[in-house]
């Protein structure tokens, strides 16, 4: 597989600094050398140009940094495009979650997919029901056709990129009130801790690919880090306890590369300024590889 790596080194949507350096972070922990060992050709594409966080500005308390956020995902956006219709794998890596409205609608140019979002948390709020102003517990919401039009719109995909039946939320365990009652609204599926702990990984993902990949042409696998205890994955920027373990996250990584349906996928919220010794950039370098084929042993 020819894999195009893209950095986003944005950190406009979270209240806590440190997440841009998040693409160089992974990189120094060996993607690239991941990635050729297990047969891939992969062309790093250097990052997306990103403003100075200091020459944007908060017009609207309940849309931070939009106008910025807006600018970094039209680049995304038109990246992944390229990516895609070359016929490339692009991954992503971020920075923090708030661009990935731009890199799936970019990938929902070219194809009609499901998505797994695996985090801790839905990222499904709005203006409406925003208890921060934040925008990266936006950008899934948005995909959806739901908040601010400026985002639902910026894929060129009005009203939706997602349809939300095709979308999973895998491993969350922090939604905000509000925030829940809009995924139920919506008909998202939310595979939450407790129902992994009920069925057990292997069912709860089975189940997130029959989901996102029902009728459609592909997954997109957008990875937040905190969706991992931060026993495994302290370098994050909203840490939550009680998530996935280590061997949780590879199984569920493991058998979506099994399904052949993922198409694209996201890595994001390392923040290094929070990690220990980089140990959560090795830990998104080694789920990216079993998402892309790494296996202990192969019959």
């Amino acid at each position: 597989m020819n894999i195009d790596l893209i950095g986003v080194p944005i950190d406009f949507g979270q209240g806590r600094r440190g997440v841009d350096m998040g693409p160089s972070a992974i990189r120094y922990a060996g993607l690239a050398a991941a990635l050729q060992r297990i047969r891939h050709v992969v062309q790093d594409n250097g990052n997306v140009p990103v403003p100075i966080t200091e020459h944007c500005t908060v017009e609207d308390p309940k849309l931070r940094f939009l106008n910025c956020i807006l600018e970094v995902a039209a680049e995304i956006a038109d990246a992944i495009e390229t990516s895609l219709r070359a016929g490339h794998f692009p991954l992503t890596l971020g920075g923090d979650h708030s661009f990935s409205f731009g890199s799936i609608g970019g990938a929902a140019r070219v194809k009609k997919l499901g998505v797994i979002w695996m985090d801790a948390h839905g990222d499904f709020n709005t203006t409406a029901t925003t208890p921060s102003g934040n925008i990266h517990g936006m950008p899934l919401a948005a995909l959806c056709g739901y908040g601010d039009a400026r985002l639902v719109n910026l894929a060129g995909n009005s009203p939706r990129s997602i349809d939300p039946k095709n979308v999973v939320v895998l491993g969350a365990r922090d939604l905000d009130s509000e925030e829940r009652d809009l995924l139920h609204a919506a008909g998202v599926s939310v595979i939450a801790t407790e129902q992994v702990d009920r069925v057990g990984m292997y069912q709860a993902v089975q189940r997130a690919i029959e989901i996102a990949g029902r009728d459609t042409e592909g997954i997109y696998l957008s990875l937040d880090l905190d969706s991992l205890d931060p026993v495994f994955a302290p370098g994050v920027g909203t840490p939550v306890p009680g998530g996935l373990t280590y061997r949780e996250a590879h199984l569920a990584c493991e058998l979506i590369a099994e399904s052949g349906k993922l198409v694209a996928m996201d890595l994001v919220e390392v923040n290094p300024i929070l990690d220990e010794h980089n140990r959560t950039a090795v830990v998104a370098v080694e789920l990216a590889a079993s998402a892309l084929g790494q296996r202990v042993w192969k019959e």
